[in-house]
């Protein structure tokens, strides 16, 4: 009954990162009232990532930079990383909507800047603000490669600059945010429409508590990122505060309800369960993204899709001259184009075991070591430096560097043999302008592979989650048939990242799939 919610919304959204302020920002464009629910204080990953947003089709900074692109060259490179996860109808729609899509965002006070990386790169320095942020140049066959990696502007890793410009536009839309609200369980009616939420909030609790559980929050979530067991320990005062001050909280949704939770790399049970094959990565999640958002939705009656794919990291570059090395397995065998990003090379780890060294000569390892400053962030360079030295073994031969790594020495001299010898495109795609004989000693191998180590982290992203129809963001039973009232956006939902991912389609996907959910759901 309408008389027993506390709190009443006509479109309610749970989670506060860029999918949900998308969603509430649409949501406000009616005159329908919109109301966030948040565990936290907002931000999610998004606030905590490098605030890089896929686009492209011609955006002002692609053009301020000298480079041309389009909207099919866009959508044929992405047909072959979406690999089919969402519609092609969809994708050409995110693909045709890019300029504007950007536009919209800037329209919102987040900044972008055409300065062109001239390196590859996992991320640009502050000098530059557009990449090529996935594998294009490595698949020329399909598109002319243009770099669509369109970085906010601010100073380090840049998405508190994003997150921060959204959530500003979202208290300025009318919309009311409430946070340090956990949603327990939706409600629906007798004809299985989603009509609202019960939660445990801490908003009638003490303001100590309140102020306690907000600074331990966020002083565990850096940690939380690059050492888990300790982030865990520290977070474990703040569901410690929840336990002790949280009271029930009702809140009905009269026309919708958006799930914008975030994804289920921070639970252990899920990713035992769902990516059992993933080991030695580290989980890039914020306590949020514990998959709350995919359980209510399942608990509700949704059904979920791609849960397995999950996008593990293993990135070669910074510094860029270590593009030109060969990686190889244990057998000494090529694993893949060194060029590709570094997904798409952490998968093909996976692949052979999560074992990978990265040979290199003194050519490209003197360049590596000066290039080291000028190319890198300081968490890049940490990382850079640590690899060139704790992780890198050398040798006057091919031989003697093998036998000092683990690798065998008959596979790895016939992989340099051939590689030294090949004329013509590579085999495996790499650009002709980054090949080059390895044939002056020493040799280097540097260990590449997938396992815990706190300078050389392989991070960790799900992809997977509830399905939606495709032009609503709906919520899908197994049938095919939309759960009334109930939204997926993000890292909640399968979206156009689900397939595999590249650096700021993540983002690129929460503002298309939350715009369009928190549309829909106000005009429903």
């Amino acid at each position: 009954m309408p008389d027993s919610w506390d709190i009443q919304a006509d479109v309610v959204i749970v989670g506060f990162g860029a999918a949900g302020a998308c969603a509430a920002l649409e949501a406000a464009t009616t005159d329908r009232s919109v109301l966030v629910v948040e565990r936290f204080s907002g931000g999610g990953a998004t606030a905590l990532s490098g605030g890089v947003v896929y686009a492209g089709g011609g955006t002002p900074q692609q053009t301020a930079a000298g480079v041309s692109d389009s909207a099919d060259a866009m959508f044929a490179y992405l047909s072959t990383e979406v690999d089919g996860a969402v519609p092609e109808a969809t994708l050409k729609e995110f693909c045709d909507g890019s300029v504007a899509m950007l536009a919209w965002l800037e329209g919102h006070g987040v900044p972008f800047e055409g300065s062109l990386c001239p390196d590859k790169t996992s991320y640009p320095t502050n000098r530059h603000y557009l990449y090529y942020s996935g594998s294009e140049l490595s698949a020329r066959d399909v598109a002319p490669p243009a770099p669509r990696g369109h970085r906010t502007h601010g100073r380090g890793t840049s998405g508190k600059v994003l997150y921060a410009r959204l959530a500003a536009a979202v208290r300025d839309s009318g919309a009311a945010v409430i946070t340090q609200t956990s949603v327990r369980r939706l409600v629906a009616d007798e004809a299985g429409r989603v009509t609202g939420l019960e939660c445990l909030s801490m908003r009638s609790a003490p303001g100590w508590a309140r102020l306690a559980h907000r600074l331990l929050h966020r002083w565990s979530k850096k940690p939380y990122l690059y050492a888990p067991k300790l982030g865990r320990i520290l977070h474990r005062p703040v569901a410690g505060l929840e336990r002790r001050f949280a009271r029930p909280l009702r809140v009905g949704a009269g026309h919708g309800v958006v799930l914008a939770a975030g994804g289920f790399a921070a639970s252990r049970e899920m990713m035992r369960e769902h990516a059992p094959h993933i080991r030695g990565a580290l989980p890039l999640a914020t306590p949020g993204d514990d998959g709350s958002g995919v359980r209510l939705g399942v608990a509700a009656g949704g059904t979920t899709a791609l849960l397995r794919r999950v996008s593990v990291w293993r990135f070669l570059t910074p510094p860029p001259a270590l593009v030109r090395g060969v990686l190889v397995d244990r057998a000494g065998e090529r694993i893949c184009d060194e060029s590709r990003y570094g997904a798409a090379i952490g998968a093909a780890v996976v692949a052979r075991g999560g074992r990978a060294w990265l040979l290199v000569d003194r050519p490209i390892l003197t360049q590596a070591h000066r290039q080291l400053r000028g190319t890198t962030l300081l968490f890049q360079r940490l990382q850079a430096r640590y690899l060139l030295t704790s992780g890198t073994v050398s040798a006057p031969t091919l031989a003697e560097v093998a036998a000092r790594a683990g690798v065998d020495p008959d596979g790895l001299a016939a992989t340099v043999a051939a590689y030294n010898a090949a004329t013509g495109p590579d085999p495996l795609g790499k650009p002709e302008e980054l090949r080059r004989p390895l044939d002056q000693a020493p040799y280097s191998l540097i260990d590449c592979s997938i396992r815990p180590r706190l300078l050389y982290p392989a991070p960790v992203l799900t992809l997977g989650g509830l399905v939606v129809e495709p032009g609503t963001g709906q919520v899908l039973r197994a049938d095919g048939s939309v759960v009334p009232g109930l939204y997926a956006v993000g890292r909640s939902a399968v979206g156009i990242c689900s397939g595999s991912y590249v650096s700021g389609l993540s983002i690129a996907d929460c503002v298309f799939s939350g715009r369009r959910a928190g549309r829909h759901a106000a005009q429903a």
